[in-house]
């Protein structure tokens, strides 16, 4: 009856759109979102701000506004990645309605039908489908325990000449790995080597458990051949929907006539609203508040999995809101679901973070929208489960 798109032939999100479907049924434990606890959401604070913001600037705040963002917020953003080793200016700041939009409007002004993405194998499915709408080639990259396979990377790049390589460097949706400081200067000289383009995510970057933060990965970048993205979705509330792309002005004005004809801009009460907490202070002191509530939970669940069969592998991450699964091979994650959920516990197969599919035996597993209490429930379910599988 309907005449799609061509591109719309690649895309299939039946199966991830039937988990999500899971999110509202209280009774199940859900590790299948990415959410944030909605405890650690700061609404009085934001009311406040809110209220007063409308009072003083109501008909600013409540009339169209600028496509390249709220003045103040594209000054203040230069707070939050500075401590990413990131000097922003406003020139070189867009603001974008959460940090997913600006993969899609870097791809959009980047790639051509047939163009070649490389990203990390596995990455977050939410670039592989905005990549494939594009109708792009996606090579993926294999990972190491610290961050993408230099050698598997540099060969990819020559041998595909890609567009791009996409990348999470720091707490990696979905394996929560964090790639280390000497190959994040690699990677910008390998884009340099092969005249490529970076496109860094790192929404989860302010959400540190433990260790050092370390410069991003375009604070090495001389050429301006990085874009970084940053969301405050994790920090603050994904119902906000603000985030922000720094890079090179040329590539961000393009990206501005593409952001204008998909939302005109990005809400104003928002942006004002982000911008504010910011210059209070507050931000800063809510961002290490909400730290211990996850530390806990992610301990939680690595204490679980210490007593899963043999043969099973996890990563442990200092950071961020998964843990990444990889069970004995015998196991398929993805035929396991439906048993797991009658059990009343959700995840999601890692399967569907592989550009080309396959490692059925992987799982992606979400801490931060859970008590510790729920973490050990559903834990312990999930071993019984897969004990019985073997």
């Amino acid at each position: 009856m309907y005449g799609f798109a061509e591109r719309m032939a690649p895309l299939n999100g039946s199966a991830i759109r039937e988990i999500f479907k899971l999110l509202g049924d209280k009774s199940i434990i859900s590790f299948a979102g990415g959410n944030p606890s909605e405890a650690s959401f700061p609404s009085e604070e934001l009311a406040e701000i809110s209220a007063q913001l409308l009072r003083e600037q109501g008909g600013r705040i409540l009339q169209y506004g600028a496509t390249e963002g709220w003045a103040p917020l594209r000054e203040s953003v230069a707070q939050v990645v500075a401590e990413r080793s990131i000097r922003s200016t406003p020139e070189r700041t867009l603001i974008l309605t959460g940090s997913s939009q600006g993969i899609e409007l870097f791809t959009k002004s980047l790639v051509n039908p047939g163009d070649v993405i490389l990203c990390e194998d596995p990455t977050f499915l939410g670039a592989i489908q905005t990549f494939r709408s594009y109708q792009a080639k996606l090579v993926g990259v294999p990972m190491e325990a610290d961050g993408v396979d230099l050698a598997a990377l540099e060969e990819a790049m020559k041998t595909h000449k890609p567009t791009f390589f996409y990348t999470i460097p720091t707490f990696q949706n979905p394996t929560g790995c964090t790639m280390s400081m000497e190959k994040r200067r690699r990677v910008v000289e390998l884009a340099q080597r092969y005249d490529t383009l970076i496109l860094e995510d790192d929404p989860y970057g302010g959400v540190r458990y433990e260790g050092k933060t370390l410069p991003a990965i375009a604070s090495f970048d001389a050429a301006d051949r990085v874009m970084h993205l940053i969301s405050f979705s994790k920090t603050i509330s994904p119902g906000l929907r603000v985030g922000a792309a720094i890079g090179h002005p040329d590539l961000l004005r393009k990206m501005t006539i593409n952001k204008q004809g998909a939302d005109t801009h990005t809400s104003n009460l928002s942006q004002a609203v982000v911008d504010a907490y910011i210059r209070s202070g507050q931000y800063f002191e809510h961002v290490q508040a909400i730290l211990p509530p996850y530390r806990a939970q992610l301990a939680a669940m690595l204490k679980g999995l210490e007593s899963f069969p043999a043969g099973t592998v996890y990563t442990r991450p200092e950071g961020g809101l998964f843990v990444w699964i990889e069970l004995p091979e015998q196991i398929d994650a993805q035929a396991m679901m439906d048993e797991a959920v009658q059990r009343k516990v959700a995840y999601v197969p890692g399967t569907f973070f592989y550009p080309d599919g396959g490692h059925k035996n992987t799982l992606r597993l979400n801490f931060s929208a859970s008590t510790p209490e729920q973490i050990e429930r559903g834990m312990a379910i999930l071993k019984q489960l897969i004990e019985e599988k073997l």
